[in-house]
């Protein structure tokens, strides 16, 4: 049977990034119009005041301090907040399918590969840009991949479950070579307009090239193993389709963007992602002092440290688990594969880690990972 390994990941950044207190100065005057014209209704209490924000609460609450995006004018705009682009014919590559060939064309050059020896490419993200043609066969097509491919969303953790699920298929051997693309356009489902969420989401891309291992370049990672899990819950929700969009009635509907509540998806997934690393640690017979690394999603700081010193059994260092929410915010399935993409190449031979994603569904994955030569 073929063996799986991560030949290489690949990773594109948007040139622009929005700071706290660029967001926070955006969205204070917003809330300022918005008082003001609404003064009268507030003072009889028929409209509740919007409560402006700060770089200090965003900080507490997240652990976030930037994130980059690809349309920052129309986000800090007070009269727009939302990510705008002209709309591009259907001859011209899509935005998602552009950020997402970025991403992978970088992981092939890092794998010394060319994309004609790719069978198979998946786009696993949480924000698919349309319904069909699949955005992951409008990557295939622009990579010049003669093979298949198909798009999954598994919201945060889409990028753990496209990476078992190239797995399978080399285990299979339907495939040899598979790129796992994750573009993430996460400015585009978020309410700027939200106190309590504007500060969350950003843009990225990244790519993971799946393979068989007798092709892989020496330098590769072993795959020790996978697991996923989903369990249905209403804490993190997007009601957005083409059968509920927003109507003249519902209009602004907050549950069409990113809605969650906060607490009860900290309080629930955190032992639930804790115990599911430590099940596969114990499966693999692995003790927290094999652990070298842990790449966990990047979601909220809160959440990575208490999840890592569950597993560990003390607090981690940033060595330990390092973190790239401060500077990207939550990328959604983007956010793992970045910190690994960015905090793996001093790892050693014979190194162990693991990949892990929680998010929307629930949904959460686990990829342990060693490293070869």
């Amino acid at each position: 049977m073929p063996i799986p390994v991560i030949s290489a990941t690949g990773l594109f950044t948007p040139a622009d990034s929005i700071s706290n207190t660029e967001l926070v100065d955006s969205f204070n005057t917003y809330v300022a119009q918005h008082n003001a014209e609404h003064a009268a209704a507030i003072a009889a209490g028929e409209v509740l005041a919007l409560e402006p924000s700060s770089v200090e609460f965003i900080e507490k609450a997240s652990g976030i301090r930037a994130r980059y995006v690809l349309a920052k004018a129309p986000i800090l705009d007070p009269a727009v907040m939302a990510p705008r682009w002209d709309e591009r014919p259907n001859e011209q590559i899509s935005v998602l399918a552009e950020i997402g060939v970025a991403a992978a064309r970088d992981a092939l050059a890092r794998a010394g590969r060319d994309a004609k020896d790719v069978d198979a490419v998946i786009c696993a993200c949480s924000n698919l840009q349309r319904a069909y043609p699949a955005i992951a066969i409008e990557i295939q097509d622009a990579l010049g991949i003669d093979g298949f491919g198909f798009d999954m969303n598994v919201a945060c953790s889409s990028a753990t479950f496209g990476i078992q699920t190239a797995a399978d298929f080399i285990r299979a051997g339907n495939a040899k070579s598979v790129l796992v693309v994750n573009p993430e356009i996460c400015s585009g489902h978020l309410n700027w307009r939200d106190r309590d969420s504007h500060f969350i989401f950003g843009d990225v891309a990244t790519a993971i090239l799946v393979e068989a291992q007798d092709i892989a370049p020496a330098q590769h990672w072993e795959l020790l193993g996978t697991k996923l899990k989903t369990v249905f819950s209403n804490n993190i929700r997007n009601n957005f389709g083409f059968l509920n969009r927003a109507t003249p009635e519902t209009a602004g509907a907050r549950d069409k963007l990113f809605v969650q509540e906060g607490r009860k998806v900290f309080k629930e997934v955190v032992p639930m992602v804790a115990t599911m690393i430590a099940e596969q640690m114990e499966r693999f017979a692995l003790a927290p002092a094999d652990i070298r690394r842990l790449w966990l999603h990047q979601a909220n700081a809160g959440m990575n440290r208490l999840i890592a010193g569950r597993v560990l059994g003390h607090e981690a260092t940033e060595d330990e688990s390092p973190t790239v929410l401060d500077t990207y915010a939550n990328t959604s399935s983007a956010g793992s594969i970045i910190a690994f993409h960015l905090n793996s190449d001093d790892l050693q031979h014979g190194d162990t880690g693991v990949i892990c994603s929680f998010g929307a569904g629930y949904s959460a994955g686990t990829v342990f990972v060693r490293k070869a030569a």
